[in-house]
């Protein structure tokens, strides 16, 4: 064997395979600085930091060798909704800022009787008061009203203004990413009046509100405007939460007064169908088609058209809610939630239907029928009482129009076998099949149901499951010169491998990051490998019962543990440089002579949800001895 002033770095896998021969760059002089780690020992199960303090000034070492990469994401700061912007970035990638404005948004028409309604000063009467236009397809006047009482889809939300006119939505796609920006115009009356703040020329809106979804992970997450104001205007833009990047000082303060920090809204409760929408007669307009009116059966006023695509997401399709602070505030209700198989056969064959808001509210309404449960108890009683109270006067504000029979029928706006086709030939959902379903959907029924989880586990890094399948590779172990000014150090090791977080494909994502676990002891005589008991196990590796030592490191059981190592390059709350290649990830760590190290690098996921982090299920084990030459 060669010799270069010291003897080779023996490298391995716990396979024993060799990974080659290591060399030092220049020959390294024997030091008198030592930093000893004590041989781990069955009794050995509590960590403890050495007395003589070798412990510490070997954290301290790690730290200031790597302490730019050693940090864990969206850390920063508590603040609630700062947090929350960090968490959505390190998922989604970079945020686009809400923008409603003229160039970007679309307006949701208000339609009565089959034609759209605007409000507009009114040019055949005195004063040209504010006064509602009627027209019809082709664009003619109908009629002016002074008032509007019904309209033909009313709003299924039940806590804005059923008939509200002139909101505005906007969608910004990115790769597998979209992300919707909706400027809702509606009062604390519910009902609209020929005011002013209704015109189509009015940016004022009163609720904000932001979906960012990737149609890859089924990841999802809501932003929803503070409720301390009043009104918004549209001709601005609105920074997302946590601002463009942890340096972005003025947007992360925007965010802090724009946003809803109690996240008292539950979206959702709606947004629950395994999409980033929900697809009703109210936006989805383009897919509750007339009998007649046109060649393709939809009226050209119907103003969003495919702008919402539809996109068809089956019931085992992953989903899962990102941030934390919206996940604590709703847990209960994340936790209950379920998909729903319809035992009669006729509606989740297309839909995905829940015991939240799609099962219990919009299947309802879309199928005219009342909410049903068999055996009820005395709670599912009063809130079926509830919700019943709230369709009776959601329809309450519906068109008789809406109702009728023949062409130009809207209502029920969902039929069995095709959906789209609500002409009076297509036979809607019996009373008893209805109730067969409607039990299901209330969470009161039995196998038959075909109940599951809606919201699917946050995915443990190379899982195989929810599309991650990516695993860190190229493993290595080098010896280094040491840094200058640190050459009573002793010798430096470089541990060192690539991976690639590509999860629902986004080149910026940064949830993942890797913990080493360390053991130090003497050579054995035998020069055999390490066995995979030597090695830290997989307790330690996730830091049970960590004891802090300096920043990022510190003790877990016989184990020196280094915690939240991020790609080389990726420097303390900066922003992810995008990419589509496995990155570069080191750890340098002080060595000394004579002494076998044995490593276990494991990567995992912050969820950002309640269920913490997720570990990659054995991570990898490499060892490496550091042999000197004698002065």
């Amino acid at each position: 064997m060669r010799h270069i002033g010291l003897r080779s770095v023996l490298i391995a896998l716990v396979a024993g395979l060799p990974l080659g021969s290591v060399w030092p760059a220049r020959d390294q002089a024997e030091t008198t600085t030592i930093y000893r780690f004590a041989a781990p020992t069955t009794a050995e199960a509590t960590p403890r930091i050495s007395e003589d303090g070798e412990d510490r000034k070997f954290a301290e070492t790690v730290e200031r060798w790597n302490d730019s990469f050693l940090w864990a994401p969206a850390s920063q700061t508590s603040e609630v909704i700062t947090r929350f912007g960090d968490e959505a970035r390190a998922v989604f990638g970079p945020i686009p800022d809400g923008d409603c404005t003229d160039e970007v948004g679309k307006n949701i028409a208000l339609e009565i009787d089959g034609n759209v309604v605007d409000l507009k000063p009114n040019p055949a009467k005195p004063g040209n008061p504010l006064e509602f236009e009627h027209r019809d397809a082709a664009g003619a006047i109908v009629k002016w009203t002074d008032i509007i009482g019904r309209c033909d889809k009313p709003s299924l939300a039940g806590s804005v203004t059923y008939c509200g006119m002139n909101s505005r939505i906007s969608r910004v796609v990115k790769g597998n990413v979209e992300w919707l920006t909706f400027c809702r115009k509606s009062t604390s009356s519910l009902e609209i009046e020929p005011d002013a703040y209704w015109q189509r020329s009015n940016p004022k809106f009163s609720r904000l509100g932001m979906i960012g979804f990737n149609a890859a992970s089924g990841e999802i997450v809501f932003f929803d405007g503070t409720k301390k104001r009043k009104e918004f205007d549209w001709t601005q833009t609105f920074v997302p939460p946590g601002g463009h990047s942890y340096s972005d000082r003025q947007g992360r303060a925007e965010a802090e007064a724009l946003y809803d920090p109690t996240f008292q809204i539950a979206c959702s409760a709606c947004h629950d169908n395994k999409s980033a929408y929900v697809i009703d007669p109210h936006i989805g307009m383009a897919r509750v088609g007339y009998a007649s009116g046109t060649d393709n059966g939809n009226s050209p006023a119907l103003g969003l058209g495919n702008y919402l695509p539809q996109t068809r997401r089956a019931r085992d399709s992953p989903f899962r809610i990102i941030g934390s602070g919206y996940t604590s505030t709703h847990a209960a209700a994340i936790r209950r939630a379920k998909t729903v198989i319809d035992p009669s056969g006729n509606c989740t064959t297309c839909h995905t239907l829940t015991t939240q808001a799609t099962g219990q509210r919009f299947a309802a309404d879309a199928v005219a029928q009342d909410p049903w449960i068999s055996r009820p108890s005395w709670a599912q009683l009063l809130q079926m009482q509830g919700e019943q109270l709230k369709l009776d006067e959601i329809d309450s504000h519906r068109t008789t129009w809406a109702r009728q029979s023949g062409q130009g029928k809207i209502h029920p706006w969902m039929v069995p076998i095709d959906g789209n086709d609500l002409s009076t030939s297509m036979p809607e959902i019996s009373a008893d099949d209805w109730r067969k379903l409607s039990n299901c959907l209330w969470d009161a029924g039995g196998a038959e149901c075909g109940y599951q989880p809606l919201y699917t586990p946050c995915p443990a890094p190379g899982a195989g499951s929810q599309g991650d399948n990516a695993r860190p590779t190229e493993f290595a172990a080098i010896q280094l010169p040491l840094p200058p000014g640190e050459e009573d150090i002793g010798r430096r090791l470089r541990l060192s491998w690539h991976y690639l977080n590509d999860l629902g494909g986004v080149p910026e994502r940064d949830d993942v990051r890797f913990d080493v676990a360390l053991k130090s002891v003497a050579i054995p005589l035998s020069a055999q490998p390490p066995a995979a008991g030597d090695y830290p196990n997989m307790d330690e590796t996730r830091g049970k019962d960590f004891i802090a030592i300096s920043g990022e490191i510190g003790k877990s059981g016989t184990a020196t543990l280094i915690r939240n190592i991020a790609y080389f390059g990726h420097a303390k709350f900066t922003e992810p440089a995008p990419s589509t290649k496995p990155r570069e990830f080191r750890l340098d760590l002080p060595a000394q002579c004579d002494r076998r190290y044995l490593a276990r690098i494991l990567p995992k996921r912050f969820c950002f949800d309640q269920s913490g982090v997720k570990y990659a299920d054995q991570g990898q084990l490499l060892y490496a001895d550091i042999q000197c030459d004698k002065p």
